[in-house]
């Protein structure tokens, strides 16, 4: 058996061992999603959403790219978080990174990459912004860590400076933002930041009139 084959063996299984506990379970999945978060994560395969918060398929509608970026010229992002934010009427958004990114280790690096370059270059951004506070680490690994920490705070940023973000706190107060870090080798969350709807986060260059939403 190839990993091929074994990939459909095994959602066969789970299928049939859900559905031996509760028979209801993917009626109640097909009827409907009305999940209360958006998880902005790395494309990692050691990241995945419902299975570190030990959630169930449904509960966290998730849109994940290298890095966990939220760039502002990212349609596929933007249309995710605005779903999201506007038809799903989610409570909370994630953006959620985890120390060891491969994509944020790249970015510190002068190694050329092709295309992924144009991605990379984003991350570039934060460092340079932070690169005072990261250059204090006295490791490799650790100056990386610290990225991963200040790439998340500025994309819960860059967030906040969406007219989707925007609009939704004006018409009804949500949702929150919260930037976290997850561990690999301990499995466990470092909530770095937590922003709740409030037009005084946000830097005034960057505040919509509300005519304008």
């Amino acid at each position: 058996m190839n990993d091929y084959e074994r990939l459909l063996l095994q959602n066969k299984a789970w299928s049939e061992e859900k559905f031996s506990f509760d028979k209801k379970y993917f009626d109640r999945l097909a009827n409907q999603q009305k999940p209360k978060f958006l998880w902005i994560g790395c494309s990692d395969s050691r990241v995945p959403a419902n299975e570190i918060t030990g959630t169930d398929p449904g509960e966290i509608f998730v849109h994940r790219n290298i890095a966990n970026m939220v760039v502002h010229t990212d349609l596929n992002m933007l249309s995710v978080l605005q779903y999201a934010v506007e038809y799903l009427k989610v409570e909370h958004v994630i953006v959620c990174g985890h120390y060891g990114c491969g994509g944020v280790d790249a970015a510190v690096s002068s190694k050329s990459y092709g295309l992924i370059n144009k991605w990379l270059r984003n991350i570039k951004e934060v460092y340079k912004i932070h690169q005072d506070e990261v250059d204090k680490e006295t490791t490799h690994v650790a100056k990386v860590n610290k990225l991963i920490e200040f790439n998340v705070l500025e994309q819960c940023q860059d967030l906040i400076k969406t007219s989707i973000i925007q609009k939704a706190w004006k018409q009804r107060n949500a949702p929150e933002i919260h930037g976290w870090v997850y561990g690999l080798s301990n499995g466990l969350v470092n909530e770095l930041i937590t922003i709740k709807p409030d037009f005084n986060a946000i830097h005034p260059l960057f505040r919509y009139e509300v005519s304008e939403l």
